[in-house]
Parts: structure tokens; sequence; C-alpha cells
């Protein structure tokens, strides 16, 4: 009880121990606050005294502000006027001394331009602005005169010799003829051969590397002066003339229809030909040599690019596809077939380049005229190949072949076909413009075999001409062989097919049999027994011989059988000796038929009869062959004697 009530005391007095000092510190706070609210009574004083000075020298701070960004404005606008000056010097000198510099100088003005543009509060700015718009449309005159120059000195026509350089070696000139480039006729198969060199076209500097850039600066400062109009008139005036002259040197001719109707086949055959390699170095060297001229002098500003490509090559290409376009237009006929397929080719071949080369809208109208060009040659060829089936079918030509030996016109359709072949992969390209089944090989099955029946009915008609049935038959058989054999060594078997093949060389045997039984059936008659009686005619006696041999003949029947054997194998020999057969396995052939078939029959006819004959007076006269003597006088039919 005690301790508890100690401890209770001890509690109290600190208890009151900590109101003592939380009084003293609310004395203090209250102090401090006093002194405060003291101090701020004075700051509020002091600030309103200083009011004044604080606003005089927040002026004279905005003033030194003011006469510095005055200071500076005029600063700017003294360093515009001097470099106004020192571009004005520049520019009076004009362009051809430091190009760099004046171009440097141009810039310097626009920029000037730009700047008092933009102050127009300058009391000046005006006088300025339309002395620097002076000073700048005489600049850019003078650039215009500067590009034209340049451009024009380094704008020469391309010598045929540097073209030449720039072909792979199978495409050049031969060195025996250097101006004169390869015929038409070869070339399908040097198309062939250089076709793995299509890479092989070397780049052709048209103008120097260096003057590129300088030429570029200068169009670029005209364009910027929006004359662009003047820069491309000066860029087609200057190139265009280059590009046309470049092409004459090389040969490159215009010719109408009508002067192509007018020329020897021989002079436009080579002209064709030579037109052939000028398309590829045109598109492949020149063009392609000025697209990349263009393509720097112009970078950056495609739609100009492309019209001043555009208009620059136009008449260049209108040149070169004139001829084309006379000959795709000119009359049709079959030696023409060729050399519009060579055409057809080249500008197949191009195609592409073509299409890189001339591309852009600006182009539009030269890739269309060459595209055409591409569907007229088209045209025409598949217009010639009909026309030549007709006229094979209906070739009149008078043309005698005496000897029955391969006609010409035989010779000239299967070579023809044969020629044909060399050009399926073009031929195959040229029905898919015309066709959309893609059957592009039965339709060349289709037209060969159509050629070939026109050719067959020709023959049969031209057959007729003979008198002799036997010399119609062999005419027949000779001819219809000739296509046989062409047809198995070349291309056109695969084509064709054996069943062709096949079929055509039992038409050639029904012939050689035909041949034979109206060759050779009268004087077979002569060897048969058929009318020998034992009755006697002329005075003439029967005479039996050994073995019965003779039994019942007469020997005046006999004797004139020998006679009209002799007279009528005298008669074939002569005839058909003079006749003939080319083909040397042919040859032999038909003649061992006809000896197969005579040569036994004569000698059972001598063993039967003959003795009949030798026991009479002269009977060399009657019996003037042996057997031996017949086969060789066999060996010489179809020699074609004279």
């Amino acid at each position: 009880m005690v301790v508890a009530v100690s401890g209770m005391d001890s509690l109290g007095e600190r208890a009151a121990k900590m109101k003592e000092a939380l009084q003293k510190s609310q004395t203090i706070t209250d102090s401090v606050v006093s002194i405060l609210g003291s101090f701020d009574s004075r700051l509020s004083v002091l600030e309103t005294a200083m009011r004044p000075t604080q606003i005089r020298t927040h002026a004279i701070r905005k003033a030194h502000e003011n006469i510095d960004k005055t200071l500076k404005a005029a600063e700017v606008i003294l360093t515009q006027f001097d470099a106004s000056r020192q571009a004005e010097a520049k520019i009076l000198k004009g362009p051809h001394e430091d190009l760099e510099s004046y171009l440097e100088a141009i810039e310097q003005l626009r920029s000037n331009i730009h700047f008092f543009s933009g102050n127009k509060g300058f009391k000046s700015s005006d006088g300025v602005l339309n002395n620097a718009n002076s000073l700048l449309a005489k600049a850019i005159s003078k650039l215009e005169d500067e590009f034209k120059q340049l451009l024009a000195s380094y704008s020469k026509p391309v010598e045929p010799d540097r073209l030449f350089e720039c072909l792979p070696e199978s495409l050049r000139p031969s060195s025996e003829s250097p101006g004169n480039l390869s015929s038409g006729k070869n070339h399908h198969h040097e198309h062939q051969n250089g076709a793995s060199e299509t890479g092989g076209f070397k780049h052709l500097t048209l103008i120097p590397p260096r003057i590129l850039p300088l030429l570029h600066d200068l169009a670029q400062q005209m364009v910027q002066a929006g004359n662009q109009q003047q820069l491309l008139r000066i860029y087609r005036d200057t190139r265009s003339s280059v590009m046309d002259e470049s092409l004459r040197k090389l040969g490159v001719e215009k010719l109408s229809k009508e002067d192509v109707q007018k020329m020897q086949w021989e002079v436009l055959e080579a002209k064709i030909g030579n037109w052939i390699h000028f398309m590829r170095i045109a598109v492949k060297v020149l063009f392609v040599g000025e697209r990349r001229v263009c393509n720097q002098i112009f970078e950056g500003f495609d739609t100009l690019l492309d019209q001043c490509f555009a208009e620059c090559t136009a008449s260049s290409v209108s040149m070169l596809l004139s001829f084309g376009d006379a000959i795709a237009r000119s009359k049709r006929s079959p030696e023409k077939l060729f050399v519009l397929l060579d055409m057809y080719e080249i500008m197949r071949e191009l195609h592409s380049e073509i299409e890189a080369v001339f591309g852009g809208k600006a182009c539009n109208e030269i890739r269309e005229s060459t595209f055409g060009l591409t569907k007229r040659l088209a045209q025409t060829a598949q217009e010639t190949f009909g026309d030549f089936e007709e006229a094979v079918e209906k070739d009149a030509t008078k043309t005698a072949v005496l000897d029955g030996t391969v006609h010409p016109l035989t010779s000239y359709v299967i070579n023809y076909v044969k020629f044909l072949f060399d050009y399926q992969s073009t031929l195959k390209q040229l029905f898919q413009e015309f066709e959309s089944s893609g059957e592009t090989s039965s339709q060349l099955a289709t037209i060969t075999m159509q050629i070939m029946q026109a050719l067959q009915t020709n023959l049969d008609g031209k057959s007729k001409q003979y008198r002799d049935p036997a010399l119609t038959q062999l005419f027949l058989m000779n001819n219809i062989h000739y296509m046989v054999r062409s047809v198995r060594r070349s291309e056109a078997k695969d084509l064709l097919g054996d069943d062709w093949v096949q079929r055509h060389r039992r038409v050639v045997q029904q012939h050689a049999n035909q041949y034979k039984r109206n060759a050779w059936s009268k004087i077979l008659q002569c060897l048969s027994t058929q009318g020998l009686t034992s009755s006697s005619v002329g005075g003439g006696s029967a005479v039996s011989g050994e073995g019965g041999s003779g039994s019942g003949a007469s020997r005046g029947l006999i004797k004139d059988r020998f006679k009209t054997f002799n007279i009528q194998f005298e008669e074939l020999h002569q005839k058909q000796s003079q006749w003939t057969v080319p083909d040397t396995e042919l040859r032999e052939s038909l003649r061992l038929a006809v000896a197969e078939v005579l040569l036994p029959a004569y000698r059972s006819f001598i063993k039967r009869f003959g003795p009949l004959v030798e026991s009479g007076k002269n009977p060399q006269k009657f019996i003037r062959y042996t057997a031996e003597d017949l086969e060789r006088m066999l060996g010489e039919f179809f020699e074609g004697r004279p």
C-alpha cells in the first residue's frame, strides 16, 4: 500500500513539470510570431520604396535588348547586301570560267531573294528584290547558254566502228568486209550462236563522265528557275540530231513501201539482214547509252527525264521502224517469209529491252509503235504462210521435167519446209500472237501437212502432162520419195510422225508397182506361151524340141515373138535410159524389181523356144540378147542419159 502511494506521487511531479515546459514553449512561439509580424511590416514598406527603381532598371534592360536586336538585324541585312554584291560580281563574270562559283552565286542570290521576301518591313526591300530577281533571270539565261554550248560541244555522232566495238564478237562485222553486216539468210543461225552472249554488249560512252555532273547541275538550276520547257527544247534539238546522224552513218535509211517495192530481191534481202543488226545495235547500244546520259543529267526529275529521252529518240526510232513497216506492208511473196520471221524474231528478242529502256508514260507512243510493228510482222508472216500453201497447190508453171525426175517445185517446197524448222520456236511464238489455245506444235504440224498435201495435189496435176503412163508413175514415185526421204532426215519427222512417213512410203511403192505394170506388162506378154500353137503360120513348120521344148509351137510365131521382144526392149532401153531416178537406192531397187520379173521370164522363154530358132537360119537375128545382156542393159536404165 505504501509502495503504491509513493509511485503516484512521482507521476504527479513529472506531469507538473511537463505542463510548465509547454507553457514556456507557447510563450516563446508567441514572441517569435510577434517579431516576424514586425519584419513583414518593415519589408512591405521597403518594397514600396524600391518599386520605382525596379521599373527604371527593367526599362533600361529592355532598351539594351532592343538595341542588340536592331544591331543584329542590321548586321544580317548588311551581310545579305555584301553577299549580294559578291554574287553579282560572280554572275557578271559569267559561268564559263568558273561554273562551280557561278552556281554558288545563283544559290546565294536565291537565298537573298528569300530573305528580303520575308523582310518586307525593310523600306528598300522592294528595290533590292527587283534588282535580285532581274539579276537571277540574267544568270539563268547565261546558264541556259552554257548548258546548250556544253551539251553541243560534247554531242557528236557516233562512228559505226565505235558501235561495233560494243557488240559481242560473234555479232561484229567480219574483217574481210568491215562495212557489211551479215545477210538476213544467216541471221537465224547467228542469233542461235550469239544468244548466250546477251550480256556481252559493252557500254557506249556518249558524253564524258566528267561532263555529266556539270550538265546535271546546270539542268537542276534551270528546273528550279521553272525553265523546264527551254531545257527540254535544248536537249531534244541537240541530242535528237546526234541520234539520227549516228544511225545514218551506220547505214539506216528511211524507206517507204514504194521504195521497197522497186528493189531487186537480192538488194532487199541484204538490206533486211542489215536492218536486223541495226535494230539490235540501236536498242542495245545506242538507245541504252542515251538513256544512261538522260538518267544522270536529269536525276531527280523523273517526268522531265522520260520526256527528254522520248523526244530525243523519237525521230531515230521512227527512222528504224519505217523500214520494218514498209516490209510488213509491201506485197507478200513466199521468199519473204523467212526474212519476215527474222524481223519478227529480232523484235521479240528486243521486247524486254524496249520495255525497260523506253519505260515511263512519255515513251508510251514509242513502245506502242515498236510493239505494233512486231504484231504487223507476225500478221504478214502468217498471211504469207497461207499464201504459200495456196501458191503450192495452184502452181501452174509449165516447167517440163522430161526425164520424170524430182520437179523444181518439189525441191523448193521441201527446202522451204525444212528451213521452217530452223524457226520452230519463232513460229510457235508467232502462232501464240493469234491463238489462245497454246497448241502451237500441233498447229505447225497441221500447216506442214497442209503444205505437203498441197504439193502432192499439184504434182498429181503435173503428172498428167506425160503421154507415157509409165513416166507418170515414175515422176510421182520420184517426187513423193524425195518428200519422204527429206522428212525422214529432218526435224519434220518428229512433227509429222512415223505414221505420215510409213503412209507415204506405201504410196511410193504403189507408184513403183504401177510403173512396172505400165512399162513392162506388154513386153512380158511376148515371153508368155499364150497364142503359140502348132498350126503353121507363114509357111513355118512346127518342131518339137528335146524334152518337149517348143512342143507344138510354130517357128514363125516364135521368131515374131523374139522380133517383137527385141524391138520393144530396145525402145524401152532407149527411152528409159533417158529417164531419171535420182536416188541411188531407189534406182537400184527399181532395176532389181524389173529384173526379178523380166529375166526369169526371158530365161524360161529362151530355154523353151530358143532351140526352135537356133535350128533355123540366122538365129542371131532373132535371139539378139542373152539374159546377161538384158541385165547389163537394165543397169543403164534411169541414168538420165541424153
